[in-house]
């Protein structure tokens, strides 16, 4: 996906969310508006109305009572208030009530043969709006449409016995069909500006907002392409203090975990290619020999002595060996790698093994005329380890500091408690190893120096896979080494605490 696509995407995306979000706000504003507008509409048109209703008895009560001597409603009394209606105001109704509240007459401009008005009025708005002279909002029933309450003026009268209250109702039915009409346009009329508003504000903030929003993210697009491209260096610089600190932080960690891991790929490599090369070369020797000594058998079979045949043979034996042992080693190392070994870890007591590992090399050591010693301390604890795996270790080892140490050396192999732990050490007083080898000295087939090479021939998996041992143990080994001085190789098991 190019990033002129992503872009687009992201643009529509932010566009359209607030393009939603101003157009729910312009709508909430708008309903909003209108709603308090009209609040505010019915309650000055109530302040300003609020001495109609008295007004009307002032005006119309003096001269003509509301009721007739018969009791009757005087009607065309009223009938004069409907005139003056119609030439003041067309949108109001009047209704007489009786001291209780009951409707005895009402004087409406347009009445519907489906309605079902209320013949009783509750008061209590009546006298609240009374007491405040009408300057309190009040809403007051209905008569014509009952579940509804309206903005009103009211008064009440005490002519010559006659009480009651004329109770003026200022928001018809028509008028409300008008006002209705009204904000039906008005509405449209809004509802087009806000939203032609609302378009335009919103592809102005959209288009700021994307500026802002998207500055980190811009700067961490370029620095994923240079990654991208090849520059293994790129990194996001103060991550932390990025708007998308948690991105940026996962991108630097997942940088530098890509470049360790193709630094391991290349030392991997390069360890590959010098394995091969040695392997080459440590099993083409023993070949050649085998090879050679066999096609002299072959050759010379009726001239050589019985010695010679035997002797013959002897190398073979002992070039067909060293080549079992080379294969059996690059075996081992390759299940070690693979994590195909799983320690048997059990307690045992390592000073027996030490002691049986001594006697098994004690008469090479005599055929080279090295002294091999055991310094193992009293009461050494039990070590929990695979048996197996930490006999191969010291085999290893003691295979090397034999090889390597010359006629009348010494080779010890010492084993102390330290704390919760049993210290193992092989030491010999061999030539040494230089200082420019140690750090490399784990390594499988690391050839030692130019002047060490010769000494070192034949070194091999040995210690590459007593460093792999140790490791399945979670355990270390270490080396330490003075040339001409000796050598001593050190790693550490965990002991079993008695009882």
């Amino acid at each position: 996906m190019s990033q002129k696509t992503v872009s687009s995407r992201l643009v529509t995306k932010i566009m359209v969310t607030f393009l939603l979000l101003l157009l729910v706000a312009g709508v909430g504003y708008v309903f909003i508006t209108y709603y308090f507008t009209q609040k505010w509409v019915e309650e000055s048109t109530q302040r300003l109305n609020a001495g109609v209703a008295q007004h009307l008895i002032d005006h119309h009560f003096v001269e003509e009572k509301p009721y007739l001597p018969d009791g009757t409603v005087n009607k065309p009394l009223f009938g004069e208030v409907m005139d003056d209606m119609m030439a003041v105001n067309q949108g109001i109704e009047v209704y007489l009530l009786s001291e209780t509240g009951m409707v005895l007459y009402s004087v409406v401009l347009d009445h519907s043969d489906n309605e079902k008005p209320l013949t009783q009025i509750d008061l209590e708005p009546i006298r609240t709006f009374m007491e405040g002279e009408g300057q309190e909002f009040v809403l007051g029933d209905d008569p014509r449409n009952p579940d509804r309450k309206k903005i009103f003026s009211a008064a009440s009268f005490d002519v010559e016995g006659q009480k009651g209250f004329i109770y003026i109702i200022l928001s018809s039915l028509r008028s409300e069909e008008v006002n209705t009409s009204l904000a039906g346009s008005f509405f449209l009329r809004m509802g087009l500006g806000a939203s032609l508003a609302t378009i335009l504000f919103a592809g102005l903030i959209g288009i700021l907002a994307i500026w802002y929003l998207t500055q980190n993210l811009r700067e961490i697009i370029e620095v994923v392409r240079r990654f991208q491209q090849g520059d293994m260096t790129a990194r996001i610089e103060n991550s932390e203090h990025k708007d998308l600190s948690v991105l940026t932080d996962t991108f630097n960690h997942m940088a530098d975990t890509l470049v360790a891991n193709l630094e391991e790929l290349k030392s991997i490599e390069s360890l590959r290619r010098e394995l091969i090369a040695n392997v080459s070369h440590d099993l083409r020797t023993p070949l050649a020999i085998t090879r050679g000594y066999v096609e002299t058998l072959q050759i010379k079979k009726d001239t050589l002595t019985p010695e010679e045949h035997d002797k013959y043979l002897q190398v073979i034996r002992n070039s067909v060996e060293k080549l079992s042992g080379l294969i059996q080693q690059l075996f081992e190392y390759s299940k070690l790698e693979a994590k195909q070994i799983e320690p048997q870890k059990e307690p045992f007591a390592i000073a027996d093994l030490a002691h049986d590992v001594a006697a098994n090399y004690q008469q090479m050591a005599e055929e080279k005329h090295i002294r091999l010693q055991l310094s193992i301390e009293e009461g050494l604890p039990l070590v929990f380890a695979d048996i197996s795996l930490v006999e191969r270790v010291i085999q290893n080892l003691m295979d090397n500091a034999l090889k390597f140490t010359p006629e009348g050396g010494r080779v010890t192999l010492e084993m102390k408690a330290d704390e919760h732990q049993v210290y193992v050490a092989i030491q010999d007083t061999g030539q040494g190893i230089p200082s420019t080898d140690l750090p490399h000295i784990f390594e499988r087939f690391k050839k030692a120096s130019a002047t060490q090479k010769s000494a070192m021939d034949g070194v091999g998996l040995g210690l590459a896979i007593a460093k792999k041992i140790m490791e399945i143990h979670n355990s270390t080994i270490s080396v330490r080494s003075q040339p001409n001085v000796g050598t001593t190789f050190q790693f550490y098991l965990p002991s079993v605490s008695p009882g």
